[in-house]
């Protein structure tokens, strides 16, 4: 078995993997960052010993260090962080991966998976993560090499998609919060997006769900201009119920408008998890 952590900039995810046959958690352990303590119960209850612990973090130091002290006492184990990387699991980084953050490279490696399981169209593949911050990238199919180019079965260096980048921006909590704290009489407001808002706690939440709606749509529509194919669209993160509505709304609008097939936005619950579970099925890991 080998532990899998995602520790987000609000959040920590923590799965695990049994490499031999692939089998995954049912419903990965969710903590806020103070709540680290209950680490060590959920570790007790685990019917194996892990071997390994990959993980990924975006936050603070100190929650890590936190997690590894548990591990180094229970099992003599510290955790593997993964770093932004060149290649990993057919997956080749355009992105100056330096300064890619981990939670977006290995989620990369997690959405690759599930296109090479789901589709065989060659279709770009787009992920919409709306967490504290919304991240909006794209990994690019790359055509194999024939034999006499690359050896059977793919390219020279084993990528089978290309990341390509994307956006960062405020997610929905962090702009509601914005205009709360940077104006005098702005509330936090919730609600469902309408078209035309007839009073203040609509206007607010509804634009926050049409910028990250819009932004979404446009890299769907840059996708489209750039690989002659509509990218196939997911999305995660915390924030997605906020804009749900407006975003499924909208993108199914420009669908119909250029006579595409609908291709409504699919959920992905733990797109680092299943990065980290692909990365841990190699066999240095």
């Amino acid at each position: 078995m080998k532990l899998l952590i995602d520790i987000g900039n609000t959040r920590i995810k923590i799965g695990w993997l049994k490499p031999a046959g692939g089998q995954r958690e049912t419903l990965p352990l969710t903590l806020e960052h103070n709540a680290v303590g209950q680490f060590p119960a959920w570790l007790a209850q685990l019917d194996e010993r892990p071997t390994a612990v990959l993980g990924v973090s975006v936050a603070k130091p100190e929650v890590s260090t936190a997690l590894d002290a548990m591990l180094t006492q229970r099992y003599g184990l510290a955790a593997n962080w993964v770093q932004g990387q060149p290649l990993a699991a057919g997956v080749r980084n355009a992105y100056q991966h330096e300064q890619l953050g981990a939670d977006r490279w290995v989620s990369m490696l997690g959405l690759a998976q599930h296109g090479l399981s789901q589709y065989s169209d060659n279709s770009p593949l787009m992920l919409a993560s709306f967490g504290t911050a919304t991240t909006i990238d794209t990994l690019c199919p790359l055509p194999t090499m024939a034999a006499d180019n690359g050896g059977p079965g793919g390219n020279a260096d084993g990528a089978r998609f290309v990341f390509e980048g994307g956006l960062i921006f405020p997610g929905p909590a962090l702009m509601r919060t914005s205009l709360a704290n940077g104006t005098a009489r702005l509330p936090e407001a919730n609600g469902p997006a309408r078209a035309y808002p007839i009073d203040t706690q609509q206007a607010i939440s509804s634009g926050i769900a049409a910028a990250q709606a819009g932004a979404l749509l446009r890299q769907w529509r840059e996708g489209l201009e750039r690989y002659g194919r509509a990218p196939m669209v997911f999305s995660s993160g915390g924030g997605w119920p906020e804009v749900q509505d407006e975003a499924q709304r909208i993108l199914a609008r420009a669908q119909a408008d250029l006579r595409l097939p609908p291709q409504p936005i699919q959920w992905l619950p733990t797109p680092v998890l299943d990065g980290l579970a692909r990365l841990a099925e190699e066999p240095d890991q």
